[in-house]
């Protein structure tokens, strides 16, 4: 055997091998986390809902199966309490978290890698609550917060029950749904989109709103915003929202309706904060995932913008 035929057969088995291992650590993601793959560059998982949120199983490292919450109002991921230490990730100081409620304290850690199937991401920096009750995401599960809808195209479907994540350079949207620019205001990671609200038939009232999709209601609404524009109906019921710094009083109730772009969202449920705003400075509220029951939602950070596919078309 020559020396040339030699270094060819050599080059072959190292391939070869290569390809092995590049299958088993696939399948071994895929085993671990159930995913189906239906196109290159695209997985599919089945998701549940706990608490009104939306949540899916998650490979940390490829091994340590963990359920997080999809949340596009959290800037950083977060992962369950006590993961860090179990992972032995090292410690990257801390992060001061602002929610609706307050603000608290969290633990920053280097990223590990978290596996989606044939699917990866690794963020740089990820933080933790610490294991005491309150706020979301303390219930055992982790949060994929802002960098995880950067990192992929998320498809959101609640009838079929399924996420798709798409690699954002191969994704085509082909479908004819509505088309809503999205924007980020500086210094903050929330989606942002205009829409109009009706708190009768004769009146409209523009606004622009954050998208939360870790909010298990249609709309929260700031005080402000409210008192402003006269929507606390008088048999609006008392009610409170839980989350990052504890709890804050509410009134419950519906509005007439939600307009984004051409879509009608008809009677939306609405949380009236009696203090403060759960959305940033110059935003009416937040628009939670509720709102979207009836729609495939696509996030599609890449291209600022937010599409919203109908099951049953209601336009005005």
């Amino acid at each position: 055997m020559t020396a040339s035929t030699f270094c060819g057969l050599q080059r072959a088995l190292w391939m070869l091998l290569a390809s092995l291992a590049a299958a088993v650590s696939t399948t071994g993601a895929i085993t671990e986390t159930p995913v189906s793959t239906p196109a290159t560059g695209s997985v599919v998982i089945p998701f549940g809902y706990r608490r009104g949120h939306v949540t899916i199983p998650v490979a940390v490292f490829g091994t340590n199966r963990q359920s997080f919450i999809l949340d596009t109002g959290f800037s950083m991921t977060m992962l369950p309490p006590g993961l860090g230490e179990t992972l032995m990730l090292r410690p990257a100081g801390h992060v001061t978290i602002v929610g609706i409620a307050g603000e608290e304290e969290a633990s920053v850690f280097d990223g590990p890698r978290m596996d989606f199937g044939a699917l990866s991401w690794t963020s740089r920096r990820v933080a933790a609550f610490p294991s005491t009750a309150g706020s979301r995401g303390r219930h055992g599960e982790g949060i994929l917060g802002s960098g995880f809808f950067r990192r992929f195209v998320v498809v959101i479907d609640s009838h079929a029950k399924t996420l798709v994540l798409h690699e954002p350079l191969s994704f085509q949207h082909l479908g004819t749904g509505e088309i809503l620019p999205l924007r980020f205001k500086r210094g903050s990671n929330t989606p942002i989109v205009a829409g109009l609200l009706r708190a009768s038939k004769d009146s409209e009232i523009p606004g622009e709103f954050e998208v939360d999709t870790g909010c298990d209601s249609s709309l929260c609404l700031g005080s402000d915003f409210s008192v402003k524009n006269h929507l606390i109906s008088e048999d609006s019921r008392s009610s409170s929202r839980s989350g990052v710094g504890g709890r804050t009083r509410t009134r419950a109730g519906r509005l007439e309706a939600l307009q984004l772009g051409r879509i009608l969202i008809d009677h939306p449920s609405a949380e009236f904060f009696l203090e403060g705003s759960p959305a940033g400075n110059g935003m009416a509220g937040h628009i939670g995932l509720e709102a979207f029951r009836n729609f495939t939602v696509i996030f599609d950070y890449s291209r600022q913008r937010l599409i919203l596919e109908e099951r049953t078309v209601n336009r005005p």
